[in-house]
């Protein structure tokens, strides 16, 4: 099978979709099928910044081949990346079926055109978040519902089928009010990392002084990090000698994290150490962590949870999206509600006064829950979704995988 992946980043561009991508191309080559991704030249989008030059654009891989396409964007609130050639890389790349990700994105536009003018079905991965949630201020929240009802509905009805992580992003995709193709609910795989540095050595090598709270993924606005930092402040005297870890990109919201830290006198108890591109170091502290936290306003699955998990550390996470899906309240870690800082203070307050408690969800997490979600199992369903559509097979009711 030919087959067409498109997103608007891919690796090295570090995140969950852009991993996603990477894992199922893989996959899918390793079972014969032949795979053209089709990505832009961007390593994040906030702040805007290209792959190196080092980075090829054009690359040959063993499950096909990887173009890497320049964009442009509309600037300020406006932002909305287009494809310089997207629409003549898919012509030429000749696919049977086109696998495009993200709602709301030029990449979707270009394959549904495609489809009307080459007769080439798409499914849509829509990784959804709903207004609320996405980056910017009122002026792009009005944009963005401007967008759902003139452009993003009827691009989304013309999919073959939707692909959607968890039962909460099927739920939000109802509530558009748009009629929707076949949905099928499929959970995300997770790669685990390779085998962790030594204990201690992540602490050792950034001068993290003692026991720490960590949080991994980019510092943007939808995260809850000003949230996460004024709950850390009302714990942190009961807990001298904690410290709150943060690893990963300005993704935006950097600049409001020294703000609260600054305000709440926390220089010296909360560490921002950037974009860690060491498997086996970012493995050593999801290990070495007391508590994973993950504290977002809004996420489709939160596949970074499943990692700590892997590495038999509890969790706290804010009970959005898909995470209350196959995050166990009480079992391997708590949930608590978004933008509630007094909450998401009183669970990490409980986690760590009760050691025996996290060591016992933190077994629980790495033995019976992490387990389930496998990028094999992932292609599995894919691969059987892909014949549904070629085939014309695809039913009406959403069916769920897990």
């Amino acid at each position: 099978m030919r087959i067409a992946q498109i997103s608007t980043r891919y690796p090295p561009g570090p995140g969950g979709v852009e991993r996603h991508v990477q894992e199922i191309s893989a996959r899918l080559g390793a079972r014969g099928h032949t795979v053209r991704v089709l990505t832009s030249d961007l390593r994040r989008e906030f702040p805007w910044e290209r792959l190196p030059g080092g980075v090829p654009r054009h690359e040959a891989t063993p499950f096909g081949a990887i173009d890497r396409l320049p964009v442009w964007s509309l600037p300020g609130e406006l932002h909305y990346p287009f494809f310089r050639g997207l629409g003549r890389a898919l012509k030429r790349a000749n696919p049977e079926i086109v696998h495009v990700h993200t709602y709301g994105t030029h990449q979707v536009r270009i394959a549904d055109r495609h489809r009307r003018r080459r007769g080439v079905p798409f499914v849509l991965a829509t990784h959804f978040h709903p207004i609320s949630s996405i980056h910017g201020g009122r002026l792009r929240h009005e944009l963005r519902a401007f967008y759902d009802r003139r452009i993003g509905g009827p691009a989304l009805a013309n999919a073959a089928c939707l692909l959607v992580e968890s039962r909460e992003e099927e739920r939000l995709l109802a509530g558009l009010g748009f009629p929707l193709p076949p949905i099928r609910v499929v959970p995300p795989g997770f790669t685990p990392f390779p085998s962790p540095v030594a204990p201690g050595t992540f602490a050792k090598t950034y001068g993290v002084p003692g026991p720490f709270i960590l949080y991994v993924g980019r510092l943007a606005s939808n995260k809850g990090l000003g949230t996460l930092v004024d709950a850390f402040a009302r714990i942190a005297p009961e807990a001298p000698g904690l410290s709150l870890v943060l690893i990963g990109d300005d993704g935006g919201a950097e600049a409001e994290v020294v703000r609260r830290v600054r305000y709440h006198d926390l220089e010296g108890r909360v560490h921002r150490i950037g974009y860690l591109a060491d498997d086996a170091m970012v493995a050593g502290a999801l290990r070495d962590a007391a508590i994973f936290v993950l504290p977002s306003y809004y996420e489709a699955f939160g596949l970074v949870l499943l990692d700590a998990m892997a590495q038999g550390t509890p969790v706290v996470a804010t009970r959005v999206g898909g995470i209350p899906e196959f995050v166990e309240d009480g079992k391997v870690g708590r949930l608590v509600p978004p933008h509630d800082d007094s909450a998401l203070a009183e669970a990490l307050r409980a986690l760590w006064a009760d050691p025996q408690g996290r060591a016992a969800m933190g077994r629980h997490a790495r033995e019976v829950v992490a387990p389930r979600y496998t990028w094999d199992a992932l292609v599995d369903r894919i691969e059987a979704i892909y014949a549904e559509v070629l085939t014309g097979r695809v039913g009406p009711a959403s069916t769920t995988a897990r």
